[in-house]
């Protein structure tokens, strides 16, 4: 599934032109003319006239339906080998009928009725779009102008093409009327991903991707992360998105689905953020962005070439008082990209990025009485200990790219940076054993990535290979101290923590046929834990010890290029997830490291079609099957502290689907909706003393259906006039793994309005935005499994946002 979110007529005119020019540059598989003679037309054309003779044969026999009316024609057929597997007896029949219409086919089947299975659904889908598509599609003549996209393959790719599901959102949709902070602003259209804006900037956002991740009570887990291809996840599998820059973004590609897993441990679904080229001539940016409880964001940025150096530079002021009580909050953010060329075959690119955010307040959750009497109120807890979070971070990397032939390209990513947290939980930590109330890390990575590209010829079809190794390395101190009512007090946890992983991957694309490309990759990873405890007292022993964890990942797809304008794919897939350090962090029990926990094993099957429509119209449908053991759950979260265990086998299944569309007078409309069905496949416990979660039991914070819905309009003649309408809608989120509790469905508006001037050197553009139209009460979040009740992260109400831009040229 894809979805390019953006103007889809400025988008096939700018991508056609960069299509073109990769074509020439690399006259491969990127851009390749596919010949769809032996696709979906001859068979087409073979039912047909399969059809016509059966129709002759069984000409005087029965109508299987109640009134045949003039002008249909009935066809049967016996049940196949498939059918009769599926539950239809020998006796049973098929029926087709096909109307004189000029698009589309009814089918009818009598069959005895059996439970829904959504992969089948998803193949039967899959085959009846690849038969009835075509026959939409064969009579336009339009040019495929999807999105280019490297997160799947590694190689620039038409998304189109690819057996993935994999959206690219562009700039516009991350930086144009929004507040650029939350990556929950521009990727809440995105099937399969969710992302809960908590109000809370001390725990960060809730992601999951197809309900990988929800489970974290802070940061992002289950999903890597990445910017300009350095990570952003640690080699344990912890990773953190405030420290992306949106203001200079240029895309975010959001991968999800079996090929994630070539990203290594903790491949729920791949996020990657890519930073913007400067513009061949320079442009100055200032911005402003005020709105509702004293939020405001004050953006600069400055980008160009100057002496064969492409450069971006651009820096942020956020701050905020928060919707609730004691949720204050302020973030500067720097990031800076330089590319430049060696010689002729080489070229260099550059990454920094700072991240600071001081004392953000953390309100923590409420119980279901303290949301129902006051939803913005503060847990006495928080304002008690003074919760709150300093982050501080700086990285840099540098990627060199060689030509080592006409076919062939080297690409190595080196990066280093360095991490610091404080957090004061809702706890004091006095025990001698409770390892403290106040966490300190304070930690070093870095990493490497090398890999080889070749373009080949296979049985004259084009044939790209990948192999590459990376090796990612964290070091980190791990204090922890009492917490005297928000004061520091004495130490009750000392330790310094490694986590390193090596890894070797291989990738291959080959088209056999002019109509069918295969996908398929392996990669093998290595991690492993070392922790060496300094804090021995007569009551806390030495807790040091060590883990390890490998596990090979391997991959496939293939896509049946139906039609010029539709594709048709499968692939298949497994992963592993180890433990990160924070989920190693704590015993319900004991001291000491968590080492009873192990990696939870993945296999995933997903079947898709895409498909282009009536020239403006774009299609995309994907329905999968995730079979999990050893899945990691929350056991018990108190204060901030949260522990971790192994369930038994969980089941995720499956649909999502996009549409997005021009209408015509300036109206676009997109839309994109997800059922998923994640359960517990087998009694398991949770909890001390263990209490009982039933198989059937839902996984915590995820949302059995979501959509996303949007209508916007642009009138360039009226100054730059553009407004849009967004509504977006989640089911119930269960609190805990017992389902005990929940967060109540809900269904939000917002509204955004904005105009542009041009004038010589200068862009001025100014925009209002509503969230929460209707000024619904809502809870956004949940926070998994806490021991208190204090599950529920209300979301705010009606609030606003007004923005001003100037841009100048020189």
């Amino acid at each position: 599934m894809v979805a390019h979110i953006e103007p889809l007529s400025i988008g096939r005119e700018r991508d056609a032109a960069r299509l073109t020019s990769d074509v020439e540059r690399r006259g491969h598989l990127v851009g390749r003319n596919i010949d769809h003679r032996y696709g979906s037309r001859a068979l087409v054309g073979y039912i047909r006239k399969w059809r016509r003779q059966r129709a002759e044969r069984r000409r005087g026999r029965n109508d299987c339906r109640p009134n045949h009316e003039p002008g249909q024609h009935d066809y049967f057929s016996p049940p196949s080998d498939a059918a009769r597997r599926n539950g239809v007896a020998t006796g049973d029949r098929l029926c087709y009928t096909s109307s004189r219409q000029p698009i589309g086919t009814q089918i009818v089947a009598e069959i005895r009725q059996r439970r829904a299975n959504p992969i089948r659904l998803g193949v039967f889908v899959a085959v009846l779009a690849a038969t009835l598509l075509p026959q939409i599609a064969s009579a336009q003549d339009v040019r495929r102008t999807d999105s280019v996209v490297v997160t799947a393959t590694r190689t620039e790719q038409r998304a189109f093409d690819l057996p993935v599901a994999i959206d690219s959102v562009d700039a516009s949709r991350i930086q144009q009327d929004q507040l650029q902070i939350n990556l929950s602003e521009s990727l809440a259209r995105v099937p399969g991903l969710v992302i809960q804006n908590r109000w809370n900037y001390a725990q960060d956002l809730q992601i999951s991707s197809r309900g990988f991740g929800a489970r974290a009570s802070f940061g992002a887990r289950g999903i890597r992360l990445f910017q300009d291809g350095i990570p952003a996840t640690m080699p344990d599998g912890q990773g953190q998105t405030g420290s992306f820059s949106l203001a200079s973004a240029q895309r975010i590609e959001v991968l999800r689905g079996p090929f994630s897993t070539l990203y290594g441990n903790a491949a729920g679904g791949v996020i990657a953020i890519f930073t913007e080229d400067g513009p061949q001539t320079p442009v100055a940016q200032m911005q402003a962005i005020g709105g509702s409880y004293g939020t405001w964001n004050a953006i600069a940025k400055l980008g160009g070439k100057a002496r064969g150096i492409n450069f971006v530079v651009a820096a942020n002021h956020f701050q905020t008082g928060g919707y609730r009580d004691h949720s204050e909050a302020s973030r500067d953010q720097f990031n800076a990209k330089l590319r430049f060329m060696l010689d002729s075959d080489t070229r260099v690119t550059l990454i920094g990025n700072t991240l600071y955010q001081p004392e953000a307040q953390d309100p923590l959750g409420l119980t279901r009485a303290q949301v129902q009497a006051n939803r913005r109120q503060v847990d006495p807890a928080a304002t008690l200990f003074d919760t709150r979070k300093t982050v501080g971070q700086q990285q840099g990397g540098m990627t060199i790219e060689r030509k080592l032939g006409a076919d062939t390209t080297l690409r190595l990513t080196g990066y280093a940076g360095q991490r610091a947290v404080r957090q004061y939980l809702a706890l004091s930590g006095i025990a001698d054993t409770s390892s403290g109330g106040v966490t300190d890390l304070d930690g070093n990575f870095a990493g490497v990535d090398a890999r080889v590209t070749a373009r080949l010829a296979l049985a004259g079809g084009p044939l790209s290979l990948t192999f590459g190794a990376a090796y990612d390395r964290q070091d980190q101190a791990r204090k922890g101290f009492v917490n005297n009512n928000g004061a520091l007090g004495a130490l009750r946890r000392d330790e310094d923590d490694t986590v390193h992983d090596q890894d070797v991957y291989a990738q291959a694309e080959w088209s056999p046929l002019p109509s069918l490309s295969l996908l398929a990759g392996a990669r093998y990873s290595d991690v492993r834990f070392v922790s060496d405890d300094h804090y021995i007292t007569a009551t806390n022993p030495n807790d040091s010890g060590r883990l390890a964890f490998s596990h090979a990942s391997p991959v496939a797809g293939i896509v049946w290029h139906a039609a010029k304008d539709v594709n048709v794919y499968a692939n298949w897939g497994n992963g592993f997830e180890t433990p990160t350090f924070i989920e190693l962090a704590y015993r319900n029990i004991g001291t000491g490291l968590n080492f009873g926990l192990q990696p939870a094993i993945s296999r995933s099957t997903e079947v898709g079609v895409k498909a282009y429509m009536f020239e403006t119209q774009r299609v995309n449908l994907a329905v999968f099957s995730i079979n999990t053991s050893n899945e990691i759950i929350i056991d018990a979260a108190t204060g901030g502290r949260t522990t971790y265990k192994n369930a038994g086998k969980t089941h995720r299944r499956g649909v999502e689907a996009q549409w997005e569309g021009a209408l015509g007078g300036g109206f676009s409309a997109y839309a994109a909706y997800t059922y998923l069905s994640a359960t517990f496949a087998a009694d398991t416990t949770t909890g001390t003393p263990p209490q009982l979660v039933a198989a059937g039991s839902r996984l915590p914070a995820v949302p059995a259906n979501a959509a996303y819905a949007e209508l916007a309009w642009t009138r360039a003649d009226w100054s730059g006039f553009s407004a849009a309408v967004e509504v977006q809608y989640a089911d119930k989120l269960y609190v805990n793994d017992r389902n005990t509790d929940a967060a109540p469905r809900y269904a939000v508006a917002n509204a955004r309005a904005g105009f542009e001037q041009r004038t010589g050197m200068w862009t001025l553009r100014e925009f209002v935005r509503v969230n929460n139209l209707a000024d619904r009460d809502y809870v956004g979040s949940v926070i998994v499994g806490d021991t208190n009740g204090r599950f529920f992260e209300p979301a705010a109400g009606r609030n606003f946002l007004v923005g001003a831009s100037v841009n100048v040229r020189f």
